[in-house]
């Protein structure tokens, strides 16, 4: 069974479509359909229902979509450690991050990263903690750059503790406040943040058995940051995410003080392809200014 042919499997199954496919791929569609239907004959069944619409697994296909997902992390591991043993880094990540991981560390992290590795590839994919977990989950992603993952399926690796604030109006009587009271936010019109979705804020909302009054929803921190400034009403979020931004929005730390920390989760760091080792070194350094051995 040879890998490229799992890879476009993979590749189908996410992208739903052959044409989609074969532009990733950088083969033809009619070579993606010969891959995969070669592929399907090895295994004796088919792997997807076509339509003039693309494709989608079967319920075959979803049963072998983890075992083939390992076969192409074997193969590229193995790719990865003999070009290390020859001397030269290739390779090809898939890593996830926070939105705000994205926006600020990703660039600095990857401009370090490409100097010392620039045969090896990065994709990033931006989600929150449920995404996230997901991705671990299925190994499609070799680490995610975010808050640590609930259970134990994981490795975890803290990086930064970050203070979690409260967003809050100029206007506001506590704007100027040297801290926010936590409880209070049961008394103020809240502006939630992707509610129900394992966030930062769904976790300190339940850790403290707090129920604000709901007036808004968002699925995006920099639309609450700015709903926030316009006096909609007040939220909280990571002192990080809102480094960049240039609104006229209080950031007041909570009484008592809240933390998150943010760190790196891997499926198996035991088990990380040299590529990942080498990523996860490199942003640890590149944000702490620390060398991490791995």
């Amino acid at each position: 069974m040879e890998a490229v042919k799992c890879e476009a499997f993979l590749a189908a199954a996410e992208l739903g479509s052959l044409t989609a496919t074969a532009e990733l791929l950088g083969y033809t569609q009619s070579g993606v359909t010969r891959m995969i239907g070669t592929l399907e004959e090895e295994l004796g069944f088919p792997l997807f229902l076509r339509s003039k619409k693309g494709v989608q697994l079967t319920e075959n296909g979803k049963l072998m979509l983890p075992l083939l997902r390992e076969v192409v992390r074997a193969h590229h591991n193995a790719e990865q450690l003999s070009a290390e043993i020859g001397g030269v880094s290739k390779g090809s990540l898939t890593i996830g991050c926070y939105y705000s991981i994205s926006a600020l560390w990703m660039p600095e992290i990857l401009t370090a990263f490409r100097a010392r590795y620039p045969g090896v590839t990065v994709r990033m994919q931006e989600g929150g903690n449920l995404e996230m977990a997901r991705w671990l989950n299925e190994r499609s992603v070799d680490c995610c750059f975010g808050a640590q993952m609930h259970g134990d399926k994981y490795d975890w690796l803290p990086v930064f503790r970050d203070e979690l604030v409260a967003w809050l109006p100029r206007g506001h009587e506590l704007a100027e406040a040297d801290a926010f009271p936590l409880m209070r936010l049961q008394n103020e019109p809240f502006i939630h943040t992707s509610p129900n979705h394992d966030t930062d804020q769904d976790r300190l909302l339940e850790q403290h058995d707090l129920h604000p009054q709901t007036c808004f929803t968002t699925r995006d921190g920099f639309t609450t940051y700015n709903m926030v400034e316009a006096g909609l009403g007040v939220s909280f979020n990571q002192r990080l995410i809102s480094r960049k931004w240039s609104g006229t929005v209080a950031e007041v730390p909570f009484d008592p003080p809240q933390f998150v920390t943010l760190g790196i989760s891997v499926p198996s760091l035991r088990e990380a392809s040299p590529a990942a080792k080498k990523f996860i070194a490199c942003a640890i350094e590149t944000v702490t200014g620390g060398e991490k051995s791995l």
